[in-house]
């Protein structure tokens, strides 16, 4: 991971990502430095993030209309897209066309603020499901040299709108 934006290859594969510790550096060391908590136990490590986290985490990187980078299982489940399909996914097509300004309002939000916690939003499923995700922390990912790199949204509850 060099420059100024994350770039995940589409053609990567998912366990290129599930090991990868600069990644797992960024989401983890952002979420720590802006919100002021540890984003995975003790312990734990990028294989759990993927694997095991009992929260959805995804990521989306600089692009002007920008791209995910990172889905963790639960939330490759929660939103019925395989890996391959998330990371060639444009971020605002997780929500409906109508709820699109609010949520670029929440990423202006957050582009401001550093984070935003206790969020709650309608998002779309790959089958078109409308389900609702609650709470919610977004933040800006911001490297150890303070260069932004995207932005990652954890969500622990979600339900069918």
């Amino acid at each position: 991971m060099s420059g100024g934006s994350v770039t995940t290859s589409a053609e990567a594969d998912a366990s290129d990502v599930q090991a990868d510790p600069a990644l797992f550096a960024l989401l983890t060391g952002s979420h720590a430095r802006l919100v002021g908590a540890a984003l995975v136990p003790a312990g734990c490590g990028p294989l759990w993030l993927y694997r095991e986290a009992p929260f959805a985490l995804v990521a989306h990187n600089t692009d002007p209309d920008p791209l995910f980078i990172y889905a963790n299982l639960t939330a490759q489940r929660c939103f019925g897209y395989s890996w391959g399909e998330f990371v060639r996914l444009p971020s605002r097509l997780s929500a409906e066309p109508t709820e699109r300004a609010e949520r670029r309002a929440l990423l202006d939000a957050v582009r401001r603020q550093g984070f935003v916690a206790d969020y709650r939003g309608l998002r779309v499923a790959k089958s078109g499901r409308r389900f609702w995700i609650e709470i919610g922390t977004v933040w800006q990912l911001i490297d150890e040299r303070g260069a932004l790199r995207g932005q990652a949204a954890a969500f622990r509850s979600w339900h069918d709108a």
